[in-house]
């Protein structure tokens, strides 16, 4: 130890204080009081790194001494080795039960003191030093974990504005959409039926799969994916597929991965779901109410309503309110109609979003 450790020497007799300070002198630096109040104070206002303290003394013993330290975090981890004249087994355990890490016992022997001290600070060095290796591995993982979350939500931004590009959509719809269903769930969670459902993970992967709810358009041939007019029969069963390409796309990127991934099974329900509609006649299976997932029922009513207020090249922006009336026309038969209601107590909000990000 090339720095002098500081011990903190507590002790309401005078005599004891200097026979203590008198011994471990050369090897540390000694702080001595003589009251577990001044000792408190010492370690308040000073870094101790060790402790020597009687248990027997007016108005605060040492036994209240260590439960303060022990109740404060900061002083957790310095160690406390009792010095007492009580030589029974119940006064042992209880200093033990209330964190001392030693005792030593009156009258102090020289050797056995500096040696228990010499013990106890190489004890405390260990695991100091393994306390910063693990505290600088955790912050470590944790910058390694936020760049993996920003190169994911990268990934997942281009990939979704591909398939908007295709489709001559704007990337302020994906960014649209994507807050849609974040308020949509922030709003649900607070019901007791969804409180426990919508835990605040899954919320955050509703967010960031909401995107690559219509990736799957990467593979619907142009002719269809960009008429301007009403599609053939023939081409709405070609536009249905996206649900279904976008479901694969995403399945042979957690079979790549492999294991199950829950940001990967999100976005495969709402890529592969977010079309059907709450009486079952929707597609690409005809699910019916709560057989569809939550996360698609959400990604319909967002995907929906920014729908209806967007300009595409088939049609104008539609005025929020018309938008909205429509919106409540599809109530239990389009949208799940405990999801729509609360959509619609708060739609000011989700037309908030709409200014906001405007194309």
């Amino acid at each position: 130890m090339d720095q002098l450790k500081t011990v903190l020497v507590v002790d309401d007799v005078k005599e004891n204080l200097a026979f203590m300070t008198e011994i471990i002198k050369d090897k540390y630096r000694v702080l001595a009081v003589k009251s577990g109040e001044a000792a408190i104070s010492v370690v308040e206002k000073n870094h101790v790194d060790i402790i020597l303290l009687d248990v027997v003394m007016p108005e605060m013993n040492g036994y209240e001494v260590i439960k303060y330290l022990k109740s404060h975090e900061v002083h957790q981890e310095i160690p406390v080795i009792f010095l007492t004249a009580k030589t029974s087994v119940e006064d042992e355990e209880k200093g033990f039960l209330l964190g001392a890490c030693d005792y030593i016992n009156k009258p102090i022997s020289p050797p056995i003191l500096l040696a228990r001290l010499n013990t106890h600070l190489l004890n405390k060095e260990s695991k100091d030093i393994l306390k910063n290796k693990n505290d600088y591995l955790e912050e470590e993982v944790q910058k390694r974990t936020e760049q993996m979350s920003r190169l994911q939500d990268v990934t997942i931004q281009a990939m979704a504005s591909l398939a908007e590009t295709r489709d001559q959509e704007t990337g302020n719809h994906i960014r649209r959409t994507q807050l849609y269903v974040k308020l949509l769930a922030t709003i649900l969670c607070e019901k007791d039926k969804y409180k426990e459902i919508l835990t605040p993970e899954v919320i955050n992967n509703f967010y960031k799969s909401a995107p690559l709810h219509d990736i799957g358009k990467v593979g619907i041939p142009d002719n269809v994916l960009l008429k301007p007019g009403k599609l053939t029969a023939d081409e709405f069963e070609i536009m249905k597929s996206h649900t279904v390409y976008g479901r694969n796309a995403i399945e042979t990127a957690e079979s790549a991965l492999g294991q199950t991934d829950s940001f990967l099974q999100t976005a495969k329900e709402i890529s592969h779901y977010h079309h059907e509609k709450w009486d079952g006649s929707g597609y690409p299976q005809g699910l019916k109410g709560e057989e569809i997932p939550l996360s698609a029922r959400m990604m319909a009513i967002a995907d929906v309503y920014d729908a209806l207020i967007s300009r595409r090249v088939y049609k104008d922006a539609m005025e929020h309110d018309k938008a909205i009336a429509i919106m409540r026309e599809g109530r239990a038969s389009h949208f799940d109609p405990e999801l729509l209601d609360e959509f619609l107590a708060k739609e000011n909000l989700f037309f908030d979003i709409s200014q906001q990000y405007r194309d």
